[in-house]
């Protein structure tokens, strides 16, 4: 599934990078046509996917959301940013809560419902007990290519092994060619629930870095202020009565609270 190495952050993520030119949707025009639609990619487990089933956290939490507000689920398949000019959905799950990037884009946000990041994880019986001990132990750290742990860890001057793709990443650290690695944190997650015989261990966030961790919110392309209240009130509601939380489970995630 090498999806997950660039898909990492999810198409919310995407939203973030770009400008949306779309018109405006309204609460009263999804409840008339009785569909929410969602951009998802149709082959990123554990967020989405087109035929697996289950089919994704982003589209079970998506089908919960339509479920609040009465109507059906409708999905937009897209593969890469060129095709979210054409999409015509209301919503993307998972986007990155970044008020200042979407200062620049037309991407609305709802309250945020988890806080995720990027983890180390690091083999069975490692020394490395924290982030810290990068510095106090000799060792070789996995990172993506061009990510903020790349240009965080190097200005530190901890050794680092580059990768396109988190599951090389994780390949390697099986391997033994890195003692430790640089990983999303719900990808982590869901390695260890696939690979029960050779899991992994996550050592945590670091929180002394911005960059290396994000809240993550519903993102609403140009929605009245009905809608937004409504995806509002629903997120409130699914996020009380625990559902969100069974939903990331499923696939091995538990939630971490909106920082």
């Amino acid at each position: 599934m090498r999806f997950r190495g660039y898909f990492a952050a999810a198409i919310g993520f995407l939203f973030a990078l770009m400008p949306l030119a779309t018109r405006a949707k309204s609460l009263d025009e999804i409840l008339s046509r009785g569909t929410l639609a969602v951009c998802a990619h149709p082959n990123a487990l554990p967020y989405s996917s087109r035929t697996a089933n289950p089919p994704g956290f982003q589209l079970e939490l998506a089908e919960a959301l339509a479920n609040r507000l009465g109507v059906r689920l409708a999905t937009d398949w897209i593969i890469g940013p060129s095709q979210l000019r054409r999409a015509d959905c209301d919503v993307v799950m998972d986007a990155i809560a970044d008020p200042e990037a979407q200062d620049e884009t037309h991407l609305v946000l709802s309250q945020p419902y988890y806080h995720t990041g990027v983890v180390l994880v690091v083999r069975p019986g490692s020394a490395i007990r924290s982030w810290q001990d990068l510095h106090n132990h000799p060792v070789r750290v996995g990172v993506l290519v061009s990510s903020a742990a790349s240009v965080i860890l190097g200005k530190q001057h901890v050794p680092i092994s580059v990768f396109g793709f988190e599951d090389d990443t994780l390949e390697a650290l099986q391997k033994g060619e890195i003692d430790a690695a640089t990983i999303n944190y719900t990808t982590a997650s869901y390695y260890n629930l696939t690979h029960p015989k050779s899991p992994v261990v996550l050592v945590g966030f670091n929180d002394h870095e911005s960059l290396l961790g994000w809240n993550v919110a519903v993102g609403m392309i140009h929605p009245d202020a009905k809608l937004r209240e409504a995806i509002n009130a629903a997120i409130a509601q699914l996020t009380r009565d625990g559902t969100i939380a069974k939903i990331y489970a499923h696939y091995g995630i538990t939630l971490q609270p909106p920082r």
